[in-house]
């Protein structure tokens, strides 16, 4: 089989990579540039990871489900969801991308992991402590899949009524957020135009023309540029100041401490 993800800033591809170090499948970013049409030809299972936004399922990775929709039918499909706390039916989700009876889940679940979202107060960064507990929880909950799906065990996180119920009550909130990241994108007099937020972004959306970043209408909301921002300068949607950055490395794998450049105790 062959792994398929989209990652905004590490946590979906940490998952993407348990799997595939433990089924010994391929592992593929949506945002490479090679013939995916080709590479979904050649499986009978094709699995999926991508981070949920409030029951949603990110603009790019519903785009790239669309583009290959043809060489999707009839497949196999294993959905692995990130999420921050309730991620209601985020895996269902993507399966109602498709007409019915186009393609068979066969494995869903569901993963906890840190919050990327680091401006807003409300939804603080995890600790050092928190992350740990993370990362053994999302390894253990990996290994417990990956027995299931070796087995032939079909698991459908987020398919029952409660989460289908949580997922109505959540996803009609984030079409506005999406429409407003496409319109709303500030860039603070502390910005030096080093480009990275350019290079950075998946969707090609930030430009950097006159002297400054200016963007295209074209945002995923991945939080990429904010987190990778050298003076923390850009914010998309919310415009809170930035006080703390995530970006996920393998410090975390090596000894269990945080990339949170908070100021103080990041790595």
């Amino acid at each position: 089989m062959i792994m398929l993800y989209f990652s905004g800033t590490g946590n979906s591809k940490h998952i993407a990579e348990l799997f595939c170090a433990k089924m010994n499948a391929e592992c593929r970013s949506i945002e490479e540039p090679i013939d995916f049409t080709k590479l979904i030809d050649a499986e009978e299972t094709i699995a999926f990871c991508y981070p949920v936004y409030m029951s949603r399922v990110p603009r790019i990775m519903r785009e790239f489900a669309a583009r290959h929709m043809a060489s999707l039918k009839g497949k196999k499909l294993i959905v692995f969801c990130t999420q921050m706390i309730l991620s209601g039916d985020g895996a269902r989700a993507f399966a109602a991308l498709f007409p019915r009876g186009h393609a068979e889940v066969i494995y869903a679940e569901h993963f906890f992991m840190p919050n990327n979202v680091s401006n807003i107060l409300i939804v603080p960064m995890a600790g050092d402590r928190l992350i740990k507990k993370y990362l053994l929880c999302s390894g253990r909950k990996m290994r417990s899949a990956c027995r299931d799906i070796k087995a032939g065990r079909v698991k459908r996180r987020g398919f029952n009524v409660f989460s289908r119920a949580l997922g109505l009550l959540q996803s009609p909130l984030m079409p506005p957020f999406e429409k407003r990241a496409n319109n709303s994108i500030k860039v603070s007099v502390g910005c030096t135009n080093c480009g990275l937020c350019v290079s950075a972004c998946p969707m090609n959306n930030l430009v950097l023309e006159n002297g400054g970043i200016t963007h295209r209408h074209n945002c995923t909301m991945c939080y990429r540029c904010i987190n990778k921002c050298p003076e923390r300068a850009i914010t998309v949607a919310l415009h809170g100041k930035v006080k703390a950055q995530y970006l996920f490395t393998a410090v975390w794998l090596k000894n269990g401490t945080a990339s949170c450049e908070t100021g103080r105790n990041g790595v």
